[in-house]
């Protein structure tokens, strides 16, 4: 005999078969008067259909590793770093990966950070320099402006005294 059974009905009893309740397959199939294999199947279904919803598309099968970009490295980087050496191993088999690739991608991010820090310790000190070099130099523009502007106004006076001393001559 042959049972149909509503979507509804279908995804409550799968609900309880997952997380948070997590009952067994065949506490349920006892609580619902279902059968067995008619949960299980149910079941791997559910599963099979969330991982493939789950998994993300990766290029590896049409790209080489050499050519992936610094995004998908990283969210590789990030996706493997909480499993178990036995899953990590096979998530590289899966994707076409090696470990190694995976633990110098991790270095080179590592040591770009690293140098990225360095460099901006001596950008900070360069900076630090360089804005003192930039007082000093207008420090020492104002102190020839005002040399300027004395030497002029001298020039000027020089002018008028030279003017006043012809008129006296000439009177």
């Amino acid at each position: 005999m042959t049972t149909k059974y509503s979507k509804e009905r279908k995804e409550a009893i799968i609900n309880k078969m997952l997380p948070p309740s997590s009952m067994s397959v065949s506490e349920l199939a006892k609580q619902e008067n279902t059968p067995y294999g008619t949960l299980y199947t149910w079941k791997q279904l559910h599963i099979d259909k969330t991982k493939q919803t789950q998994e993300p598309k990766t290029e590896s099968t049409n790209v080489s590793t050499k050519q992936w970009t610094a995004e998908q490295k990283l969210a590789t980087i990030i996706e493997t770093s909480t499993l178990s050496e036995q899953a990590r191993h096979e998530y590289c088999r899966k994707n076409g990966l090696y470990s190694a690739d995976i633990e110098s991608w991790k270095a080179v991010i590592i040591k770009g950070t690293d140098q990225s820090v360095a460099q901006v310790k001596t950008d900070k000190n360069e900076l630090k320099k360089l804005r003192s070099e930039n007082n000093s130099l207008k420090k020492e523009l104002h102190r020839k402006e005002k040399a300027l502007a004395e030497t002029a106004a001298l020039l000027v006076l020089r002018k008028k005294l030279d003017a006043l001393w012809e008129e006296n001559e000439d009177a």
